[in-house]
């Protein structure tokens, strides 16, 4: 073999055992819990954001919808929130949240905040007064405090939590709080979609009827 060979392989085989470190590296992160991933995006790792993005950016993206009620806008939020969480994860506290919980409760402080900004620009002909999340689940307080339970008590509404059956307050925690669909929520739980609406349309008026009767005035005496 000639040098001029040799040299070569000795090129192809560096390039091989690169990729194969960056391969290996690259599964290492995809194994990575979300904790993990938040400490590795915190060092710079653009890879790391990336599969936040690819775990979480359906649920931020339904969260978004439900909330601005525009599907342009929420892209655009979903785009915005993940470069934002990477200039906010130094913040981030295991011990009172988890990191999709986190998540998921910057998407819904950014889409009030952006809800606010296109409201006072006109960009909604009316304000929908039913079935609209910041109606349910008010302002959040905090950078951690996003619980159900948290939000729920905030706005005066922990009593007529505890009046819901377990699947009442489970379905709507989870699609008002998890950012899941109905749809999601029955293939999660193992329910027909028809049990899943029920619950939620049921408990849903639950809560509509006690606001109304005690005249709970939503995400106005909670704000900083």
């Amino acid at each position: 073999m000639s040098s001029s060979e040799a040299g070569l392989q000795q090129i192809s085989l560096g390039f091989g055992a690169a990729a194969s470190d960056i391969e290996q590296s690259t599964c290492a992160l995809a194994r990575a819990t979300d904790k993990q991933l938040l400490a590795h995006v915190a060092e710079g790792k653009q890879e790391a954001l990336g599969l936040l993005f690819q775990r979480h950016a359906r649920f931020v993206r339904n969260v978004a919808h439900r909330i601005l009620r525009d599907a342009s806008e929420a892209e655009d939020l979903v785009q915005d929130l993940f470069p934002f969480v990477q200039r906010k994860c130094a913040i981030f506290d295991s011990s009172k949240s988890s990191v999709r919980s986190w998540i998921i409760q910057m998407a819904y402080h950014r889409s009030i905040d952006r809800r606010r900004y296109l409201t006072s620009r006109q960009f909604y002909a009316r304000m929908e007064i039913e079935n609209n999340a910041v109606q349910l689940v008010g302002i959040p307080t905090t950078e951690s405090d996003y619980s159900a339970e948290a939000v729920f008590g905030r706005n005066g509404l922990s009593k007529v939590l505890k009046s819901l059956t377990e699947d009442q307050r489970e379905t709507l925690c989870l699609y008002f709080f998890d950012g899941y669909t109905l749809a999601e929520i029955s293939q999660k739980s193992g329910e027909t979609l028809g049990n899943v609406r029920n619950h939620y349309y049921r408990g849903l008026a639950k809560l509509r009827r006690y606001m109304f009767r005690n005249n709970v005035t939503m995400g106005k005496n909670h704000e900083k």
